[in-house]
């Protein structure tokens, strides 16, 4: 009637299971990492689980249990289902894409841990919580975006993401969990909302590749070894935020107030068919100018990337005569 947690777990032989109608209850990874396994089939006249093209579900379907470890390529996850269950796609280590629908509003923990080919990820804005190393060590995964749905993000969630290169953590968020993105070596910019209070012991450890962090409000309390390992990354405050003064002994990283403003001086407007416009701000501070036609329906482009070498540069492109309207704007990298 029951089996229990990992009961099959690391089975690398094991390539189908059969559960039948008297099982009443599966633990959590009770058959991951099964590298071979490619079909669970139940039993028709189960009340409580069901199976559709080899993959484990409840008996409603609105809980993915167990994706067979040996299955490559995608996979859509039903829009039937609400939670993806713990472990349920643990050490699928030839899956590439999967489809996350916006029924889903909760990720357990381990769900996608060691995922290698998984390559990248979009989190719906049904989501409202990822759990505890539910992305862990997986390796390839270049990008994931998580939307502002999602209001707890639990331990190691991103550890050990090899390839993740930039994060944008959501407004959503108010406190960064312990190993959070922990030995994420080729992360290299963080951005950090103002909604942020704290952030846990060794959040970014062993960020060897970090050079920049931006927060967008007051300097949040700290654990310890937040920023351990990165021997060049800045944290960039924003003029008016308050608690920076103690922050890189705290952090052990340094802090630059980044403030780029454009000026409306005589070097803006039209030369030589060129548009342009100073840009003053501290010294040596990372900027993008940025450039959209229609505020109304705003999509931004970026220009052109730089560091405000001695706090000012003057940026032109060509003047636009039959452009209906062009608006700029500074963001960081």
């Amino acid at each position: 009637t029951s089996i229990g947690d990992e009961a099959f777990g690391n089975c690398t032989s094991l390539t189908s299971v059969t559960i039948p109608d008297s099982v009443t209850s599966i633990g959590d990874g009770a058959f991951s990492a099964c590298a071979s396994l490619t079909a669970i089939t139940v039993d028709p006249q189960n009340s409580f689980y069901s199976s559709v093209n080899g993959v484990l579900f409840d008996e409603s379907q609105t809980t993915l249990v167990q994706y067979p470890g040996g299955l490559d390529g995608s996979y859509a996850i039903p829009d039937t289902v609400t939670i993806i269950e713990d472990s349920a796609f643990d050490t699928c280590t030839n899956l590439t894409i999967v489809a996350i629908p916006k029924s889903v509003t909760s990720i357990g923990n381990s769900a996608f841990f060691s995922c290698t080919s998984l390559t990248n990820i979009a989190i719906p804005n049904s989501v409202t919580s990822i759990g505890d190393w539910a992305f862990l060590s997986c390796s390839r995964l270049t990008s994931v975006a998580i939307p502002d749905s999602v209001s707890t993000i639990n331990d190691e969630a991103f550890g050990y993401c090899t390839s993740l290169t930039h994060v944008t953590v959501p407004d959503s968020i108010t406190d960064i969990t312990g190993y959070m993105f922990y030995a994420c070596y080729s992360l290299t910019n963080v951005v950090i909302p103002s909604s942020v209070t704290s952030i846990e012991d060794d959040a970014f450890a062993g960020c060897t590749s970090l050079a920049s962090v931006y927060f967008g409000g007051n300097a949040p309390t700290f654990g310890s070894g937040v920023f351990d390992g990165e021997t060049n990354a800045t944290a960039y405050y924003l003029p008016g935020t308050t608690g920076w003064g103690n922050f890189s002994t705290n952090a052990g990283i340094p802090t630059v107030l980044w403030n780029p403003l454009i000026q409306t001086d005589g070097g803006f407007g039209v030369r030589n068919n060129q548009f342009g416009f100073n840009i003053a701000g501290t010294t040596n501070i990372p900027i993008v100018v940025e450039a959209c036609p229609n505020l109304a329906n705003p999509v931004w482009t970026p220009l052109q990337a730089l560091n405000l070498t001695n706090g000012l540069f003057y940026f032109s492109e060509p003047f636009q005569p039959n452009s209906p309207g062009r608006f700029y704007r500074i963001s960081s990298p």
